[in-house]
């Protein structure tokens, strides 16, 4: 009974963490000690949490119910309560059920899921197109839609970062993608030399960017502010060094970061084979030590 009482109360605790948590929920990116996902910014990342919400409710209920099977079986069937055991081998009624149940649960899970993919994969008709270029390691932006300047997007180093200007290290980078609020997006990414990944978790976007080959994915921000991904995929040395930076601004200032955009002469022959600076490197080597 005292164990019981234990487990009673670990199970209340674990509950009440994982109910508070809400509150650690950072604007753009993970905090320390963080449980659940980030809040999320665009219609497709809302539909993943809560099928995640959903889907987390529907296995804990199950687990609870077969967990209370078991415990009737110890204690109802055990060899000192029940001295005389049933002879009984199969219930067809039971069999049906147990066999029914678990199939309709995963046609409905499967109905939530697909609608969920179709969301995701359906590119709807784009307001702005973003090509994003991985490369070893940083990425490159171009506004194909809006001129032709290109500029690459590398992490601000550590002995670099001013906290009073928000920067976090190793998500914090010197050219953010700007993009404006409540627009379709549509993002089309390759890789240069190796296999990279486009991922923000806010956005609910996570693509492969493929050497010789186009993908593309979209998102709509809902909500002004700059949030942080990284390179999902492991693409080398420095692959740890590799964030991702999205800035969502109202319309008029985006006109005007791209009227500003096209004026910069640096921004208008970046080369795809130029390298990382020496100042990225270094800073990836001493972020490794």
């Amino acid at each position: 009974m005292l164990q019981f009482r234990r487990l009673t109360a670990a199970a209340v605790a674990i509950g009440a963490l994982v109910w508070g948590s809400g509150a650690a929920l950072a604007d753009g990116f993970a905090t320390p000690w963080q449980l659940g996902m980030q809040e999320p910014a665009t219609e497709v990342m809302e539909s993943i949490n809560s099928f995640h919400n959903g889907l987390l409710w529907t296995i804990t209920f199950i687990s609870g119910f077969v967990l209370a099977l078991l415990v009737i079986v110890m204690v109802r069937f055990n060899a000192r309560a029940n001295p005389t055991p049933s002879r009984t081998t199969h219930n067809t009624l039971i069999e049906v059920i147990w066999t029914v149940v678990p199939v309709l649960i995963l046609a409905v899970i499967a109905i939530f899921s697909f609608k969920l993919l179709f969301l995701e994969l359906q590119i709807p008709p784009a307001d702005l197109t973003v090509k994003a270029t991985g490369k070893q390691w940083y990425w490159t932006y171009s506004y194909p839609d809006n001129g032709k300047f290109e500029f690459d997007s590398l992490m601000v180093p550590d002995d670099k970062i001013d906290t009073a200007k928000g920067q976090i290290r190793l998500l914090s980078v010197d050219n953010e993608m700007v993009v404006p609020v409540n627009k379709i997006v549509r993002v089309e990414t390759i890789g240069n030399e190796v296999i990279h990944s486009f991922a923000l978790p806010a956005f609910g976007v996570r693509i492969d960017a493929i050497p010789g080959r186009l993908n593309e994915t979209w998102f709509k921000a809902t909500r002004e502010g700059t949030y942080y991904g990284q390179c999902s995929e492991l693409c080398g040395r420095n692959h740890a060094f590799m964030p991702i930076a999205i800035k969502v601004v109202s319309e008029q200032a985006f006109k005007e970061w791209v009227d500003a955009a096209n004026k910069r002469p640096d921004w208008k022959a970046a080369s795809a084979e130029r390298p990382a600076p020496a100042a990225l490197a270094q800073a990836a080597e001493s972020s490794i030590r």
